[in-house]
């Protein structure tokens, strides 16, 4: 599967890309950090450099299967940067899609995002974003699936979480580790199209999970 990815620098991101190489994928990463390139060139993907902020369609190529969308702005960063990468670089990569005929879209949200109003007053600005561009999503004919994983972590992947439609457990958590492994998994599950999955640790394998 020829894949494009966003965020591939990012904490998912980096735990991601090593999966997709394994499987066989051929993985087009869109970096602005020159630095990061040597590293993930090394790795086996295909490295662009460019801004998701700003018009890349002309530098990434075309006749790809899937986009995955892992970027986000980070906790450092002003809302002016929750606009335009959370927001608008997410609404870019999905017309990326629409345009040029790629069918499948996996979109990173948040928890939260079903409802910013459950978040800190901090995060709400990332949380509307995310849910101003699961929304536009929907709209789409894409074969979308939208994944929204509790409060991150850096615990080591246990290959079991829970996911559902919809999970009011608001203070759960999940690993970025198993969030990577659900986005593999996703890529190749058709059960999983058209659907927004609410992701938290848990008890049952991932396969088995994204199925029910």
């Amino acid at each position: 599967m020829r894949i494009l990815l966003f965020g591939a620098t990012g904490q998912i991101g980096r735990l991601l890309v090593p999966k997709l190489l394994e499987d066989g994928h051929h993985l087009t990463t869109l970096v602005r950090d020159a630095a990061a390139v040597p590293e993930l060139a090394a790795a086996g993907a295909h490295v662009v450099e460019g801004d998701l902020e700003r018009a890349f369609d002309a530098t990434v190529g075309r006749g790809f299967d899937a986009v995955i969308f892992t970027a986000g702005s980070g906790a450092s960063t002003g809302k002016d940067k929750t606009l335009t990468v959370d927001l608008w670089g997410a609404i870019q990569a999905i017309r990326f899609c629409e345009q040029h005929q790629t069918p499948r879209f996996i979109m990173v949200s948040a928890l939260k995002a079903e409802d910013p109003n459950q978040g800190k007053e901090a995060i709400k600005p990332y949380l509307v974003a995310k849910h101003a561009a699961d929304e536009i999503l929907k709209t789409t004919q894409l074969a979308y699936t939208i994944l929204r994983p509790g409060r991150l972590t850096n615990e080591a992947e246990s290959g079991t979480i829970r996911a559902a439609a919809r999970l009011d457990d608001y203070h759960g958590v999940i690993s970025r580790a198993n969030v990577a492994e659900c986005i593999r998994q996703c890529l190749n599950d058709q059960s999983t199209e058209r659907k927004t999955i609410d992701l938290l640790d848990g008890e049952t394998p991932v396969p088995e999970a994204l199925r029910q």
